[in-house]
């Protein structure tokens, strides 16, 4: 036989030829390249007793292509991939409300400087009394005392306005 060199030659155009009639025009040259490995295999699986090479090579080769066309296109509806506009509109969790830090320190005006420093910790960033005794460098036991007293003026606080 003769060598793949000059049969790919040969054969360029009726790859290129079925890439046209199923409409390939993403990835052009993957497909290109898939026909041409399509064509080695049909060149090394050819049997001459059941007919002509040429229509050999055109049905195995539009089968590989196919056959990738369906993965690939498996692969587009199984991936999300949003548009821009999703990006824009995500809204940052990490920003801080300016009101309900205000609404909160309406409460907190018969509180301590401490205990109104676990308010906002517990409430606006959600800290637990471990995060707050280090964050402020002191022991866990001054941090639940803050606690213990800031519920209690809140408590009252709160029975006072009802």
């Amino acid at each position: 036989m003769e060598s793949f060199e000059q049969l790919a030659k040969q054969y360029e155009p009726m790859i290129h030829k079925v890439m046209r009639t199923l409409h390939i025009y993403k990835n052009q040259e993957e497909f290109f390249q898939l026909g041409l490995i399509a064509l080695w295999d049909a060149k090394k699986r050819f049997n001459q007793e059941k007919g002509s090479f040429t229509n050999y090579a055109y049905s195995y080769i539009k089968g590989r292509l196919l056959t990738e066309m369906t993965k690939s296109n498996k692969y587009q509806e199984r991936s999300v991939y949003p548009k821009e506009e999703f990006w824009e509109v995500i809204e940052d969790p990490c920003v801080e409300v300016p009101f309900e830090v205000k609404l909160l320190l309406t409460y907190c005006d018969q509180l301590t400087e401490n205990q109104t420093k676990w308010v906002l910790y517990t409430c606006v960033e959600d800290l637990t009394v471990k995060e707050i005794a280090e964050k402020e460098n002191v022991s866990m036991s001054a941090v639940k005392a803050w606690r213990k007293g800031a519920k209690e003026k809140l408590r009252g606080n709160l029975e006072i306005r009802d």
